[in-house]
């Protein structure tokens, strides 16, 4: 019954295998708004999974990485698999 805030996202790395900078800035955009949310509420941001051989991490454990300082603790991120139509909780 608790309510839910739910930001999804399908971003890649891109084609040469850097980070997708300015769209990275849209996850950090989405979790100000999850800062701002009443607390009372459950924040989730759903990402598309994707994985690079180069950096051996997905694009969501790259932020998770690279960004703690900007997730709030009560904020969750999962990965969608879309090849194996599968969803993961990675925080």
């Amino acid at each position: 019954k608790k309510k839910i805030i739910i930001e999804c996202k399908a971003h890649t790395w891109t084609e040469g295998g850097n980070v997708p900078s300015a769209k990275i800035t849209t996850w950090d955009q989405a979790m100000f708004f999850f800062y701002a949310a009443p607390s009372r509420y459950r924040k989730i941001l759903f990402v598309q999974r994707d994985y690079s051989k180069k950096r051996n991490q997905t694009l969501a454990e790259y932020y998770l990485r690279t960004h703690p300082h900007l997730i709030p603790k009560d904020v969750e991120l999962w990965e969608f698999d879309e090849k194996r139509g599968t969803g993961k909780r990675i925080r």
